[in-house]
């Protein structure tokens, strides 16, 4: 079975996936990266983008001596994994999307992210968990209050900047054929349904809504996510 590498959510790091992360691990190989400039690692010396995020991945996958892999991108994870699809669709074997989508900002978000990215480089990121939190689960959790606080105010600075000028990627998704899943919070503020089905029409794919979830089922309803996920991850078609 392939190995399962599990991509983040902003602004986060590969904690994110702690609740799941173990009884995954019982089924196939799995390792929850964090994303450069996240966890404590370097933040890329490039200008942003989220093609420079998914050349580092492909890296570190040639580092496992993994050639083919199943992705799963929450959030900022699922844009990663969209830039993967462009730049090495060969070595994606499956795809999960969570709390994604595959069209690109509007004029309205990208200028609602440069504000972020002014705000974190003048201030820190004291504000940011207030800000997202609320967006990010149906009720406050110190354990994830505590994951945002532990992002630089730079890692937040590019990232709002890489995701802002990302491409739409629903003629990449609809031109590959593509062995995906799609589990959406059934209540996320932040994704509307319909950036779940419109993912899981241009993929062919199952599209599942983890009620009592906001942004991250993964972290918010564990065992309802792993219900949906590990059948797809253990089909051996």
């Amino acid at each position: 079975m392939e190995p399962l590498i599990l991509l983040h959510a902003f602004p986060l790091d590969s904690r994110m996936w702690d609740r799941v992360r173990a009884p995954l691990a019982t089924r196939t190989e799995v390792v929850a990266l964090d994303l450069p400039g996240f966890g404590g690692t370097p933040l890329p010396d490039a200008e942003p983008s989220l093609e420079v995020v998914a050349a580092e991945v492909v890296r570190l996958l040639d580092d496992l001596g993994a050639d083919r892999v199943a992705l799963a991108g929450a959030s900022l994870g699922g844009y990663v994994l969209m830039a993967m699809l462009r730049l090495a669709p060969e070595r994606v074997g499956r795809a999960l999307f969570t709390g994604t989508k595959a069209t690109a900002d509007t004029d309205q978000a990208r200028a609602g992210r440069e504000e972020m990215a002014l705000r974190a480089e003048r201030e820190g990121t004291g504000w940011l968990a207030d800000a997202m939190l609320p967006n990010l689960l149906t009720a406050e959790d110190p354990e994830l209050r505590r994951v945002v606080d532990a992002q630089p105010a730079a890692t937040v600075a590019w990232y709002a900047r890489a995701m802002a000028s990302r491409p739409d990627s629903r003629e990449t998704l609809r031109a590959l054929d593509l062995d995906a899943l799609v589990v959406h919070g059934a209540n996320d503020p932040i994704m509307p349904r319909e950036a779940a089905a419109d993912i899981g029409h241009l993929t062919s794919s199952p599209v599942h809504f983890v009620d009592g979830a906001a942004h991250l089922p993964a972290f918010e309803r564990p065992e309802a996510f792993l219900e949906l996920v590990v059948p797809w991850l253990t089909d051996r078609r």
